[in-house]
């Protein structure tokens, strides 16, 4: 499998994660040191622990969960060892106040291990306007 494709495949891993809420499985697609902006929350978060401990707190205030996440639109921008992923996601989520769909556009960045992974090391989201 050629490198771009060992790309989309970790990254259609990643959503399929998040979009069936194996949040296990989702976490550790990220490498341990990974960074996170999101234009939903006011501070860069700066370890993928950092963003387990935001993901529970939203779960616990605002009901937050994942119903389904589509990817389209795909790009992967190759750089060496690192791989610039992008993508449009659908993502319909429930939270206290209901059931919302939201349009945005990701970027996520992604590094080969040394066992062969690639590990997402930065994800970048905001709004399609």
């Amino acid at each position: 499998m050629n490198i771009e494709r060992q790309v989309l495949s970790a990254a259609a891993v990643l959503v399929e994660y998040f979009s069936s809420g194996e949040l296990e499985q989702y976490f550790n697609a990220f490498a341990p040191q990974a960074t996170f902006i999101f234009y939903t929350h006011p501070q860069r978060l700066m370890s993928r622990d950092e963003y387990k401990r935001c993901w529970k707190k939203w779960e616990q205030e605002a009901g937050f969960r994942v119903l389904s996440c589509q990817s389209s639109n795909q790009t992967v921008q190759m750089l060496g060892d690192t791989a610039l992923f992008m993508h449009n996601v659908v993502t319909h989520i429930h939270t206290n106040d209901g059931d919302q769909v939201v349009n945005e556009r990701e970027s996520i960045l992604f590094r080969i291990d040394p066992d062969g992974r690639w590990l997402a090391w930065h994800e970048h989201l905001s709004p399609v306007l």
